[in-house]
C-alpha cells in the first residue's frame, strides 16, 4: 500500500486529472491516519502537508501493531521504527510544517492503541508543529470525521494554495 500511495498512484492522478504534481497533501484516519503520517515523515517534500484523524501514532509498541508488524514485518523490532510515526517524526528532514491531528476524546482506543500522547512527545522532542486536538465528546467513527473534516481541509488548503 506504501508505494501505491507515494509512487503509483500520484502518477495515476497526473495522468487523468488537471493537477499540479507538485502540491500534494495527505490525510487519513486510524490506520489511514497512521498512513498519512509515515508517507509524510519518510518522504521529505513529496507533501506539502499532512492531517490525521485519530491515528494509530506508534503501532511499535501499541498491542494491534505489534501483531501487525510482526505479520507482516517479521519479529525485527528495528524495522518496525521505519514504519512508526512517533520514531521517523525526529527523522524527519524536510520542512516542518504544522502537522494536525484530531483525536476523539471519547475514542476508547485512545490510551491503549492509538497511543497520541506518545507522538505529541516526540513531535516536541523534534521541534515538529503539531497541532493536536482532543475532541471531547468524539468516538472514533464517522460522526467524528464528518464533524472536523472542513478544518483539515482548510489546514490543507493554507499549504496548497
Amino acid at each position: 500500500m506504501y508505494s501505491y500511495v507515494t509512487k503509483e498512484l500520484p502518477v495515476v492522478v497526473a495522468a487523468n486529472f488537471p493537477v499540479d504534481p507538485s502540491r500534494q497533501s495527505i490525510f487519513g484516519h486510524s490506520a489511514g491516519g497512521h498512513g498519512a503520517l509515515i508517507c509524510f515523515l519518510k518522504n521529505p517534500g513529496q507533501y506539502r502537508s499532512v492531517s490525521a484523524f485519530a491515528p494509530i501514532s506508534n503501532p511499535s509498541v501499541a498491542p494491534w501493531g505489534i501483531k501487525a508488524f510482526t505479520g507482516y514485518l517479521g519479529s525485527n523490532q528495528d524495522a518496525w521504527k521505519q514504519y512508526d510515526a512517533t520514531h521517523l517524526i525526529g527523522q524527519y528532514t524536510g520542512e516542518k510544517v504544522e502537522i494536525l491531528i484530531d483525536q476523539g476524546g471519547a475514542d476508547d482506543n485512545k490510551a491503549n492503541q492509538l497511543l497520541p500522547q506518545n507522538f505529541e512527545e516526540a513531535a516536541k522532542i523534534a521541534g515538529h508543529p503539531l497541532r493536536y486536538r482532543d475532541q471531547e465528546g468524539y468516538d472514533h467513527g464517522y460522526y467524528f470525521v464528518a464533524s472536523f473534516i472542513g478544518d483539515h481541509f482548510k489546514h490543507h488548503a493554507k499549504f496548497l494554495a
